[in-house]
């Protein structure tokens, strides 16, 4: 027996804006709380999540599925190191934390993680089977390849689960009644993370340029030198070495490469 804490998140179920209408948990969320049920037996269990008001209603659903207390961190939105942080806080007592292996918006699966590295605590994440009756707790673990890993874990520990590892009881129908009327505890959500200032490497403003003179073709003809080669002639010469230099000399100024020559 043990005391678990289980961790909800409240998104929309058809992966659009956050709706009260159409939001809820996902598949693996609700065989977190099943597992964490299975595993505390007499102890008790509490269900986390993060949300605004209207994510009470899934509490309620948690309460009267068999959870004994439920706690609401007050947010709409922050990164998954904010929410670890901020569960870490409520479940620093419990010996396992149960939570869903991805969420139904972005299902990066990185809070449980998070909240292991919190909270100090082993961890075993991606589950496809858990023996409640195991002592230690073993768990088989999804590989790469279809592969899977045996693990034996300690406590206090963090667990993630994929939805087809249980399927969450139905509630009976006095404990939907009670759960209607329940106390959920609201807890302040994450401080909002602070913007960092982007300092880049000095550019200057744009400078503009007039605009080129002539048209495309005579600009385009100007840019690869078209019809230089006409202006010119090839000749084979033969000659002393020192006017073979005043040739080449004379050439290269005739085609302005040489400039204006100093004066003495």
């Amino acid at each position: 027996m043990s005391r678990v804490t289980v961790c909800w998140k409240w998104v929309s179920v058809d992966g659009g804006d956050v709706d009260p209408r159409w939001s809820g948990v996902s598949p693996a969320d609700e065989a977190a709380l099943e597992v964490g049920l299975q595993l505390a037996g007499t102890d008790d269990v509490t269900v986390v999540c993060v949300g605004p008001a209207e994510a009470d209603t899934v509490l309620r659903d948690a309460l009267a599925a068999g959870a004994h207390h439920a706690v609401r961190i007050n947010a709409t939105t922050a990164a998954s190191n904010d929410v670890a942080h901020a569960i870490a806080a409520l479940a620093h007592d419990a010996d396992l934390v149960v939570c869903g292996d991805y969420s139904l918006d972005r299902g990066t699966g990185s809070v449980p993680a998070y909240l292991a590295a919190h909270l100090g605590a082993a961890q075993a994440l991606g589950l496809v089977h858990i023996d409640p009756s195991s002592s230690p707790l073993r768990v088989i673990r999804r590989l790469d390849g279809g592969r899977r890993e045996v693990l034996d874990v300690p406590t206090p520990a963090v667990l993630s689960v994929e939805g087809s590892v249980a399927r969450l009881r139905r509630a009976p129908l006095a404990a939907a009644l009670r759960a209607k009327t329940a106390e959920i505890r609201v807890s302040p959500g994450p401080a909002a993370a602070e913007d960092m200032a982007q300092i880049t490497a000095y550019r200057p403003r744009a400078r503009q340029l007039p605009a080129p003179a002539g048209g495309t073709l005579a600009r385009v003809r100007d840019i690869l030198d078209i019809g230089a080669a006409e202006q010119t002639h090839a000749e084979t010469v033969t000659l002393e070495p020192s006017d073979a230099a005043a040739l080449v000399i004379e050439q290269l100024d005739e085609w302005g490469y040489l400039g204006e020559q100093p004066t003495d």
